[in-house]
C-alpha cells in the first residue's frame, strides 16, 4: 500500500553548542531518527532528524560570532510540541536518558495526555496526544 500522506513542509530548526551531542540525546531520549548529518569533526552544518510518527526537526552547530551567519539562532531558545500516540513510553525514555522534566505527565482540559522536558542545550520539548484541530478548508490543489 502506498502512503499518500504529504511529506512535512514545515521543519522547525534549531542551533546547538554541541550539535552532535544534541543529536545523540534526541535520538536516545525521545526516539527521533537520525536521517542525515552533514559536517566535519564536531561541526554540524545540517542535520535532519525524523519523528517516527511524522515530521521532524533540522539542526546545526552554532557559528562563530565573527562569521556572517544568515540564520543566527541562539542555542537553548527552541520549543516544540511533538505529537505521539504513546506519551507514557516517550516520557519514560526521556527520563531514563536524563531529560529535565519541566511538566510531568498529565491530562489536559482539551483531551490530551502531555508532558514537557528540557534537553541538555536548554530547549523545551512538549509531547502529547493532541493532533491539532482539523483544517477549516481543504488544502489548495497542487499546481
Amino acid at each position: 500500500m502506498t502512503d499518500l500522506t504529504p511529506a512535512p513542509q514545515v521543519w522547525p530548526s534549531l542551533r546547538a553548542n554541541d550539535a552532535r551531542a544534541l543529536i545523540r540525546f534526541l535520538v536516545e531520549a525521545f526516539g527521533f531518527e537520525e536521517t542525515v548529518v552533514y559536517g566535519e569533526g564536531d561541526r554540524v552544518d545540517h542535520a535532519q532528524l525524523c519523528w517516527p510518527e511524522g515530521g521532524g526537526v533540522m539542526l546545526g552547530s552554532t557559528r562563530p560570532t565573527d562569521e556572517a551567519d544568515r540564520w543566527p539562532l541562539r542555542p537553548g531558545h527552541f520549543g516544540a510540541y511533538v505529537v505521539t500516540s504513546d506519551p507514557d513510553a516517550v516520557h519514560a525514555r526521556a527520563v531514563a536518558a536524563g531529560a529535565e522534566v519541566v511538566d510531568g505527565l498529565h491530562e489536559t482540559d482539551y483531551g490530551s495526555r502531555d508532558f514537557a522536558v528540557r534537553d541538555p542545550e536548554g530547549n523545551h520539548w512538549s509531547f502529547g496526544t493532541y493532533r491539532g484541530e482539523p483544517r477549516k478548508s481543504p488544502p489548495p490543489a497542487a499546481g
